[in-house]
């Protein structure tokens, strides 16, 4: 270094308005104190902010997964209102009297598969059941029967069929189930 360039302490006394040379630990530990103050306002905020990224990011991960449900499951109210249709079709057939044509019941039976290739196209699929294990999430027991024959729990008779929307049930089928 050259003596241009050094920094005597007199004049940095002088210029910070220190008067006595014992006030200059003072002053550097006031120094080293706002710095401390400035580290930590730093880390405060850097957590914040790595915190209000997570937030964003769980918002935006909730977000896409309700729009991918809304998509998936938005024809559930359209589906309950037409199960009644399908349950109609499938009563007049097993109702037909000896008098109507074949004709006629062909022609529902067509209507009814036409109505099921539709719904299977968005992922309505029926539960059917028959000779399964009751199972309380897919069936809804509605009779008992006794039958030495059958094991306990398994369904015996199918009263209205159940739906199911991409896994998701819609109506349990109605069934009749074995209690020995």
């Amino acid at each position: 270094l050259t003596p241009e360039n050094d920094v005597r302490v007199e004049d940095v006394m002088e210029e910070s308005g220190i008067e006595d040379p014992a006030d200059v630990d003072e002053v550097i530990t006031e120094d080293d104190s706002v710095e401390d103050d400035a580290e930590e306002k730093i880390h405060n905020l850097e957590e914040a902010l790595l915190r209000s990224r997570a937030e964003l990011d769980n918002a935006l991960k909730r977000s896409v997964a309700d729009i991918e449900k809304a998509h998936k499951y938005g024809v559930e109210r359209l589906l309950n209102e037409l199960l009644p249709v399908v349950d109609n079709l499938e009563h007049a057939l097993k109702n037909f009297s000896e008098e109507s044509s074949a004709e006629d019941k062909e022609g529902v039976e067509l209507t009814l598969k036409s109505f099921e290739s539709a719904l299977d196209k968005f992922g309505i699929r029926p539960i059917y059941p028959i000779n399964e294990q009751f199972d309380p999430v897919k069936h809804e027991a509605v009779m008992t029967s006794q039958d030495p024959e059958k094991e306990n729990n398994e369904i015996e008779n199918i009263f209205q069929r159940g739906w199911e929307l991409h896994e998701r049930v819609v109506r349990p089928a109605r069934v009749s189930v074995i209690k020995n």
